[in-house]
């Protein structure tokens, strides 16, 4: 896994150092100011149907709702990058509950200071993440646990470190100071996520790498962007890694239609693996249950198409 990794942020590193020039102010313009603010969102809407398909199949509906907007600030001696990030989505199959197929809520804020020609940054960063709704484990179409709520889990994250700013395009920031908690308001949670039995947080100390890329025209109407995070608890086998990354591709149709195409990859040493399993009790009938099977890679991937909107 760490070989991947280490391609997967050369590679897109190469992305990020595409920077744009600057754009002379025309003459007699009024001053800038030192705000930018600003966002997008989509609704992106599939749907299947069959009837009487002799190759069979499920009908089902999708729909994913994405949002994410920011406030920067940048001064002579001073950056400071705020972004919220939004998304749900829902999806239905015929004889089937509806089951949600995004849930997001992070808000993430960077200041900086200059330290080393406008590139290099004295920096803390905050960084707040949890979901909107409930989410269940499914065995087929009926549901065997409740695994996430929200703030189940809330994670929390605040660090001190260098942030490697040379455009609005590429940054990168590494801490070897950083907080993070694990919150879960409900204890039944705790044992889920690292936390201990009967108690709604955990305090980890670390070290924080963040790598961001926000890439406008990549190609013709082709926006990318990742963000990628790894955190190793320095107190508590330093040598387990979690990694927070989600990158994608934004293909403008128009103004108003997208195609969406993203990716997340979650690995975190405290969330493990949960595999159902059947066997016979004393009275002989069938019993099923469920154990921990260590942590694991988790993937997922979003693709649609529908409508978008800008601010």
């Amino acid at each position: 896994m760490k070989k991947t990794l280490v391609t997967f942020l050369a590679a897109t590193i190469s992305i990020g150092a595409l920077a744009q020039d600057d754009v002379a102010p025309a003459e007699n313009a009024a001053p800038e100011s030192n705000w930018k603010t600003g966002g997008n969102g989509s609704f992106t809407f599939n749907q299947i149907s069959f009837k009487n398909w002799a190759a069979g199949g499920k009908n089902s509906v999708v729909g994913t709702f994405l949002i994410k907007t920011f406030a920067n600030y940048k001064s002579e001696n001073a950056t400071w990058d705020n972004t919220l990030d939004l998304g749900y989505g829902l999806t239905k199959y015929k004889d089937e509950d509806v089951q949600k197929s995004e849930d997001k809520i992070q808000l993430t804020s960077n200041y900086g200071y200059n330290a080393y020609k406008h590139k290099w940054f004295y920096s803390a960063l905050f960084d707040f993440k949890t979901q909107f709704a409930p989410g269940y484990k499914y065995d087929g179409s009926e549901i065997i646990d409740t695994v996430s709520r929200f703030m189940n889990p809330a994670y929390i994250n605040l660090s001190i470190g260098m942030l490697y700013k040379p455009s609005d395009v590429f940054s990168f920031y590494i801490s070897p100071i950083t907080g993070r908690t694990t919150i879960v308001s409900d204890t039944i949670f705790a044992p889920d996520y690292g936390v201990d039995a009967g108690k709604h947080s955990r305090f980890e100390y670390g070290a924080t790498a963040k790598l961001t890329v926000d890439k406008k025209e990549l190609v013709k109407n082709v926006d990318y962007y990742l963000t990628a995070t790894a955190f190793s608890n320095l107190v508590e086998h330093p040598e387990h890694i979690d990694i927070d990354a989600e990158t994608g591709f934004n293909l403008h149709v128009n103004d108003w239609l997208t195609a969406i195409l993203k990716f997340n990859i979650l690995f975190d040493d405290d969330i493990k693996y949960k595999e159902t399993y059947t066997y016979e009790d004393e009275n002989g009938e069938l019993v099923t249950s469920t154990r921990d099977r260590g942590a694991r890679l988790q993937f997922k991937e979003l693709f649609g198409f529908g409508l978008a909107f800008h601010w």
